[in-house]
């Protein structure tokens, strides 16, 4: 079985921030820390050295591969921010319908800037995420 490479760090989040050298990345980071708390209640903490994360849960897969994960979180790239707030499922696909301007991949949501999606169906998505990994998996209290 692979080993687990990513876990929760005490690097600082703030640190990590300010280091970013566009101001508008910096903006958008704090505005996501402030809305990924207010939808799971958990303070930021940094997952690996380049993901912002919020909450934790235990995931097994049926291959045998488990691990501890963030609920919500996002990564400031260079290129756009990967938002890691949608579950992958069909269920959830109506949740992106007015989101904005994005890209997607399985499960991963990239956005140039926050500008470009609307906040409240940001806020819609995680919502729907939170409960469904809520539900289905062991959420761990920090």
């Amino acid at each position: 079985m692979a080993e687990v490479k990513t876990f929760f760090t005490d690097q600082s989040v703030v640190d990590y921030i300010e280091q970013l050298t566009e101001e508008q990345k910096k903006a958008d980071s704090y505005r996501l820390i402030e809305l990924m708390k207010q939808v799971t209640g958990e303070d930021a903490r940094m997952f690996g050295p380049s993901i912002i994360g919020f909450g934790q849960y235990h995931y097994k897969y049926a291959s045998g591969h488990e691990g501890d994960a963030p609920i919500l979180g996002f990564s400031p790239r260079k290129a756009a921010f990967s938002l890691y707030v949608h579950t992958g499922c069909e269920e959830a696909a109506h949740l992106l319908e007015n989101l904005g301007k994005y890209k997607i991949s399985k499960a991963c949501i990239y956005i140039k800037k926050l500008a470009d999606i609307k906040e409240d169906q940001l806020l819609n998505l995680m919502q729907y995420t939170l409960d469904y990994i809520s539900e289905k998996y062991q959420r761990i209290k920090q």
